[in-house]
């Protein structure tokens, strides 16, 4: 059940009293605020919204005590329905005879802060106003025996844990929240109405008694608001009811844009159609949504509400109230508590008399308070006149129930008999065993806390009736076990249809997302890409097969167009020829140094197997139409094979020039003995030996597990991507890693070797040759990696061409250089020379 009365505050004949000075300013100050705290053997706490709006949030810089600006005679009165209810008991002979009750009440302001302070007084050691810290609260003797209230769910969400901890009873009088039911986090609270989820139940059969399947639900933007709605939608999908629409409404409605979300909430109202609207709303909200409603002229429809607004002013304040249709729903059945209304009389006379208010103040300062006062300096300040209005008709019974399960339980605690209790200390705790097992009476009416710790008295099923001009809230039904209606009784002022429909037609390639969980009621969504509607009463979108491809809102799928480099593309022709560019500068530079073999150049470079090295980057060069058009498992392996033999070939010669270099720079001692096995014929041995082990790595390669075709169909949107995938990573490693390291080798026996003087060196050009190779295979890594298209492939084959002309343009061009223009340094002493001098300064 919903906070029942809670936000009457703003029923302007009874709640604004600071406005309504016309009867109030001429009374005599009582000392009706000095009644609210009696000592006694043993004290029960109360938590009661005195006030509402609180003047001091947004501006509070600093912990200090939270204010409120007006007084909330609903919240009054149920406090006096806890003194009651404690003096009836106290002067009765059979419940807790001979022991004595106090009482220690505050205001909430219906604000969590505001009701933390007094929350933290009651866990206060007794006696003290400090909290003890220890590690066993067994023992712990707190201020309070039990706390009655809040009244709001959110505050008792927040002062729950804290009783929780210390389990102390707490027995809310309002609060509906299902999540209070959950006993491992709230072991110690209880409630005496009943949870959201009773109310919700009976809701739900109402829709279902009258057949009507086509609604709209509304909640107020708050706990009360959203946890009734998500209950609501949660049950309603047990029957053939559809939500058309569901929304939350603002509860704060100074702020600028609350409405505009109002006017949007009657505007898609009106654009679905319902005729039912379940609204799950505070007064105040729930106020402002009806007078939007009014204003924007919407038709009349069903309303059906709860207790938080149908028992408010709404109907006696709000002009053309009628036009907004019939309004029904259910209120918490309760019964009246005999005696109150007289006994709050003799109160409101009592408080006028001197006498009386000094006997009161001098039992309100017996108790220490910690400076914390009950804040009610306005109830000095009203009459019995002000609140019979609303005395006459409020729930009483809640706060009359609470307060006596906690008698009853430190009765059986006690172990009291007719005849008197015992003296002992009861903890807290102790008092939970009882509350949970037994049941008690009141006023000749059984009650007793169920498996959720909440009371179920039932409902009442009311209807907004304007018979002969005036209001009366008319009883037509009841629900506790299931749902009575009186049908005769009511008299619909709007047309009773039944619509089933849904927003709009899907269209093709949409499919019905189910709106509130009901199968009835949808919202139109696009299938998104690879998915597409596939039957006419399908829900989800049919994922296409992994071979094939779909738009969005799509109503099929396509065969997916295979991918790769083709021959026709112009990013090809582009690569075909600057591969003829280097494949010809490759050949031309291969014939110059053939018809140059025997000068000093060529035979300082390397000799004959220069023309080695250069058919090797020829074929190399050729290699890369391996990586145009469609590939196949075979085409694969051999683009690797051919790429790490073409380059070992090239590199085995520099290889036996690099060694050459070092052994007559670094070791001329040695020179003598092993310079003959990198020179001349022998040299060819160093060759043949490289070429023999990277053979070697390839086969191992090949039976290992080589490259082979791979089919992605996740990197292209509507292609499949056919791809080269490498499938030993080890084998891949030692094939591809066998030439760097006979890179590293050749820069590093080449790098430290120092220019001679007008003289041609040899070794340079061989280090900015692994150079370029070094920095072509780190810029190739890290943009192969993040490529997922054929621009793979024209990745590789950039690769391959720059590294042919990287090797061509650092060592054998500036060769060419000579040959062709510089005759005049091909001379033997140009080259030779300069080997004779670096050795002779290295033996000095």
């Amino acid at each position: 059940m919903k906070h029942f009365l809670q936000n009457r505050q703003i029923m302007l004949p009874y709640l604004l009293l600071g406005l309504s000075f016309g009867y109030a300013v001429a009374l005599k100050p009582t000392c009706l605020s000095s009644q609210f705290r009696r000592p006694g053997d043993y004290i029960i706490g109360g938590l009661f919204p005195f006030g509402t709006d609180t003047i001091n949030l947004t501006a509070r810089s600093e912990p200090t005590l939270v204010v409120c600006e007006r007084l909330f005679v609903d919240g009054l009165i149920w406090a006096l329905g806890m003194k009651f209810a404690i003096d009836q008991i106290n002067n009765s002979t059979s419940l807790l005879p001979g022991v004595k009750l106090g009482y220690d009440i505050y205001d909430t302001c219906f604000e969590p802060l505001a009701a933390l302070q007094p929350s933290l007084l009651f866990l206060t050691r007794n006696g003290t106003t400090g909290i003890g810290v220890v590690c066993n609260y067994t023992n712990y003797q707190p201020r309070v025996t039990a706390v009655i209230g809040p009244h709001k769910s959110d505050l008792c969400l927040v002062t729950a844990k804290l009783f929780s901890f210390f389990l102390i009873p707490q027995v809310s009088y309002g609060a509906s929240s299902e999540k209070l039911s959950n006993k491992e986090l709230y072991p110690s609270f209880y409630r005496t109405v009943p949870s959201d989820k009773k109310l919700v139940e009976a809701v739900v059969l109402l829709l279902n008694k009258f057949g009507w399947n086509w609604i709209a639900t509304i909640g107020s933007d708050d706990e009360y608001g959203r946890g009734a709605q998500e209950l609501f939608l949660r049950n309603v999908g047990n029957y053939s009811i559809c939500v058309a629409y569901e929304g939350l409404i603002p509860t704060d409605l100074t702020d600028p844009k609350a409405k505009i979300k109002l006017k949007e909430t009657v505007e898609l109202i009106n654009k679905t159609k319902v005729n039912i609207i379940v609204l799950f709303a505070f007064t105040q909200p729930a106020r402002a949504l009806l007078e939007q409603s009014i204003s924007m002229g919407l038709s009349k429809k069903v309303w059906i509400g709860t207790e938080a607004w149908l028992l408010s002013d709404i109907a006696s304040s709000t002009s053309n109230i009628q036009s907004i249709g019939t309004v029904l729903g259910f209120i918490m059945k309760a019964s009246p508590v005999p005696g109150f209304q007289e006994y709050v009389a003799d109160l409101f006379t009592s408080v006028q008399q001197d006498e009386f208010c000094q006997e009161s103040r001098v039992e309100y300062n017996r108790m220490a308070s910690g400076g914390l006062g009950t804040a009610c300096n306005q109830c000095n300040h009203i009459s019995l006149h002000d609140i019979s209005p609303i005395l006459s008709r409020s729930q009483i019974q809640p706060v009359h129930v609470a307060v006596h399960s906690v008698a009853h339980a430190l009765h059986r605690a006690l172990g009291c008999t007719h005849q008197g209790c015992p003296k002992a200390t009861i903890r807290s705790w102790q008092l939970l065993h009882f509350m949970n097992t037994f049941t008690f009476t009141v006023n000749g009416q059984s009650f007793r806390f169920d498996e959720s710790h909440g009371t179920n008295t039932g409902y009442k099923l009311i209807l907004w009736d304007w018979k002969n001009g005036t209001f009366t809230y008319l009883p037509v039904g009841d629900y506790e076990e299931s749902l009575y209606i009186n049908k005769s009784q009511i008299h619909f002022h709007t047309a009773d249809k039944k619509v089933k429909r849904c927003f709009r037609e899907c269209k093709p390639g949409q499919i019905r997302q189910i709106k509130g969980f009901h199968l009835c009621c949808y919202d139109c969504r696009d299938c998104p890409e690879n998915t597409f509607y596939s039957s006419k009463d399908s829900s989800t979108c049919t994922p296409c097969l992994e071979h094939q491809w779909s738009p969005v809102r799509s109503t099929r799928c396509y065969d997916r167009s295979e991918r790769y480099l083709f021959w026709n593309e112009p990013l090809t022709v582009a690569l075909l020829t600057l591969t003829s560019i280097t494949l010809c500068l490759t050949c031309l530079t291969a014939v110059l140094f053939f018809k140059n073999l025997e000068t000093p150049v060529v035979q300082a470079s390397g000799g004959d197997r220069n023309l080695l090295a250069l058919s090797a980057l020829a074929l190399l060069c050729l290699s890369s139409c391996l990586y145009i058009g469609k590939p196949s498992d075979r085409l694969c392996m051999t683009q690797q094979v051919v790429y790490a033999l073409c380059l070992n070939a090239c590199f085995s010669t520099f290889l036996a020039k690099s060694l050459e270099i070092t052994l007559l720079t670094e070791f001329p001692r040695w020179a003598p003995t092993f310079l003959p096995w990198v020179t001349q014929r022998r040299a060819w041995l160093v060759v043949a030996l490289c070429l023999l082990t990277e053979c070697l790595l390839c086969f191992s390669y090949l039976h290992l597990g080589p490259d082979g075709l791979r089919s992605d169909y996740k990197s292209l949107r509507s292609e499949v991507l056919l791809v080269c995938d490498t499938r030993s990573w080890l084998a891949f490693a030692l094939m591809h890693g066998y030439n760097s390291c006979l890179a590293i080798v050749c820069f590093l026996c080449t790098f430290m070797v120092d220019a001679p003087g007008k003289k041609y060196n040899v070794a340079r050009g061989i280090t900015f040759a692994f150079l370029i190779y070094f920095i072509i295979w780190i810029f190739f890594v890290a943009i192969f990696a993040t490529l997922k298209t054929v621009l793979r492939a024209v990745t590789q084959i950039s690769t391959i061409l720059m590294l042919t002309l990287g090797i061509l343009g650092t060592y054998y061009i500036p060769k060419c250089y000579i040959i062709l223009l510089k005759p005049d340094l091909n001379t033997v002493n140009y080259f030779q020379n300069s080997i004779k001098e670096e050795t002779e300064g290295d033996s000095q």
